[in-house]
């Protein structure tokens, strides 16, 4: 992994309707998954669990997180860098509030883009992978 990687948790957080949530970080465009970038003490689980109550009040138990896989894309807020997340999937069914960095949450559709600018990695890879786990239930 070289100097401009940056290491990030992530979540596919899921409602009961099967929606999706994104969030959008104060001064930026682009919508993506809740997370952020894991801490040289922390494993990917552990950051994933602090960067969701930080941004969101969302307290998660990480035993129900289902691992995706690593995946890698340009970073959206980051020019000339590239993000690698550790991806999650949860079911949560709380309220939740944007908090610390997040401007702006939003519910979608994972079958479409809920009219949003979304950053690389939920446009081309993490939406994708979740569209074709729905299609393939």
């Amino acid at each position: 992994m070289s100097h401009s990687t940056i290491r990030i948790a992530a979540a596919v957080l899921i409602d009961k309707d099967g929606q999706t949530l994104l969030v959008r970080k104060r001064g930026t465009r682009a919508f993506m998954q809740p997370g952020g970038k894991i801490d040289a003490d922390e494993t990917p689980l552990q950051a994933l669990a602090r960067e969701l109550h930080e941004e969101l009040n969302l307290h998660i138990n990480p035993q129900e997180a289902v691992y995706l896989g690593q995946f890698s894309s340009r970073a959206a807020n980051e020019p000339g860098f590239m993000v690698q997340a550790d991806m999650y999937q949860l079911h949560i069914d709380v309220a939740v509030e944007p908090a610390a960095e997040i401007e702006e949450i939003c519910w979608i559709d994972p079958m479409g883009d809920g009219g949003l600018e979304l950053a690389p990695l939920t446009r081309e890879l993490i939406l994708p992978h979740y569209r074709a786990s729905l299609l393939s239930a």
